[in-house]
């Protein structure tokens, strides 16, 4: 097999790759905030409830968890599983980096000094004008560098969908390797997964730079 004809059997792989990346980002950020807010509620059995969800999501491999949510609903309720691949992938991947985020979220949150809360209650800002103008600008500066590693994480991470038996790029890579005897698909990989990195991390420089001047 040829490298161009490697790269086209390869490519729709990598698409599959993006696809798992970006909605598990659009799907496990919000979530996680919204986790975060659950772990800071002044009711002691949310908190409970939360804490135990971020210990076990942290706590137990991200592999088995895909195989818990595929398999789940079958075993436990006798639910047919076709079709349902892709979406307990993005399901397992959103909920267990929702809740990464949720502590990398809860931990920014909850250094910004009390005494800004009380100089927005001086300045006539409600809780809602407190969080979204004065201490969320500040709380997004602080936690970046946590959140890129987080991201640059989930790029490799998406690997661990050949878990579910799904094609995407690292499943195609290995499977194109036993097939030809070649470990060209292999480097290829390697390369895809370097430059996806690299562009997280530029991306996420810029956005850095934008925050400066919270400094």
């Amino acid at each position: 097999m040829s490298l161009s004809t490697m790269l086209a059997t390869m490519s729709w792989g990598m698409l599959r790759t993006c696809a798992i990346f970006f909605l598990t980002i659009l799907f496990s950020m919000p979530l996680g905030m919204v986790v975060m807010f659950l772990r800071r509620s002044r009711f002691g059995l949310v908190r409970a409830i939360t804490k135990i969800y971020i210990a076990i999501m942290r706590g137990t491999p991200l592999m088995l968890q895909l195989l818990m949510w595929y398999f789940g609903p079958y075993y436990l309720f006798g639910l047919p599983i076709r079709g349902y691949r892709f979406a307990a992938i993005i399901i397992g991947f959103s909920m267990n980096y929702a809740a990464y985020f949720a502590e990398i979220y809860r931990g920014g949150i909850e250094a910004i000094p009390q005494g800004q809360y009380e100089a927005a209650e001086v300045l006539g800002y409600n809780s809602v004008q407190t969080f979204f103008k004065i201490i969320l600008p500040q709380v997004i500066k602080m936690i970046l560098p946590s959140v890129t590693n987080e991201i640059i994480t989930l790029v490799k991470d998406t690997s661990l969908a050949f878990t579910l038996a799904y094609n995407e790029m690292f499943s195609l890579a290995k499977q194109i390797a036993a097939s030809q005897t070649s470990f060209m698909p292999f480097v290829i990989a390697g390369v895809f997964y370097f430059i996806a990195n690299y562009a997280v991390a530029f991306a996420m420089e810029r956005i850095e730079k934008a925050f400066d001047y919270y400094s």
